[in-house]
């Protein structure tokens, strides 16, 4: 299998996506972003590659949906890297590209200041690199990077 040199950028809409966003726009590097669809994220993302999933956040049977949406994307475009700021429709996305063999990164949401998200926890076993953008979180991720604030 090769991979192609591309960062796939997946996460959630709102917040998880601005943060996306602001880490990785200045990345003169191949990219393209996943997230689930709402009416001011289409306008807002109408000059970059995206494609929508299902966000299987309010009901456990969305989530074999996402995972096969995940799958089929990943298939398609075989991304090198992987970077994620959350939430959980990210996962299976993230899973996905470990098993084929992409490099995952994952930045832990900056509105957690002393706790940690609950997908962040998950993430923190299965990253390659793992950044967080509060100190007081090295607590719970000691092998993490304290990368500072997007924002």
């Amino acid at each position: 299998m090769r991979l192609n040199n591309i960062l796939c950028v997946v996460c959630s809409a709102g917040g998880h996506l601005t943060e996306a966003i602001l880490a990785t726009d200045s990345l003169l590097y191949p990219r393209y972003f996943i997230t689930y669809k709402l009416p001011h994220i289409e306008y807002s993302m109408k000059f970059r590659e995206v494609y929508y999933i299902t966000n299987p956040h309010t009901y456990i049977y969305k989530y074999p949906v996402n995972f096969f949406q995940s799958l089929r994307l990943y298939l398609k475009m075989r991304p090198k890297f992987i970077l994620s700021t959350g939430s959980g429709m990210a996962i299976a996305t993230c899973i996905i590209g470990k098993l084929f063999g992409s490099k995952i990164i994952y930045i832990e949401t900056g509105a957690r200041i002393t706790t940690p998200s609950s997908t962040g926890r998950l993430m923190y076993h299965i990253a390659d690199l793992f950044i967080i953008q509060w100190e007081s979180l090295l607590r719970f991720y000691p092998k993490a990077v304290y990368g500072g604030l997007l924002f």
